[in-house]
């Protein structure tokens, strides 16, 4: 007996990308949080950290696009997650469409301000 596969035509769209996002973010958020975790709270303990250590951290910018890539790709992951949570509950294509406006409006809020707070971060004089 044989068995016949038969591929699906997936549509390439928003919901596709957003869907991919998710697996692709969380793989990377999984990696980049739990080498967080290790270092901050495990190796140098959560009572060593204070402003010093940061700006010594952030000296360099390693450490900042770091920090950067954990913020983006975790509130994307997050607010790409609560958009699809949402959507299950509303059922209106312009208060859908609204919603996605809303969240994109307030996910680039959150990214510039935290970006800013990254990369324009100034050591205090020692």
């Amino acid at each position: 007996m044989t068995t016949q596969t038969k591929q699906v035509e997936v549509p390439q769209g928003w919901e596709a990308f957003a869907w991919k996002w998710m697996r692709y973010s969380g793989v990377l958020i999984f990696i980049l949080a739990w080498i967080h975790v290790l270092i901050q709270d495990i190796l140098v303990g959560v009572y060593q950290i204070d402003i010093n250590y940061v700006a010594g951290r952030w000296n360099g910018g390693f450490w900042r696009v770091y920090d950067f890539l954990l913020l983006f790709f975790a509130f994307s992951h997050g607010m790409n997650g609560t958009r699809q949570v949402l959507t299950d509950y509303i059922h209106s294509a312009g208060a859908r469409r609204a919603l996605n406006w809303i969240l994109l409006i307030l996910w680039a809020i959150v990214v510039v301000i935290g970006t800013i707070a990254i990369f324009a971060f100034t050591p205090p004089a020692a």
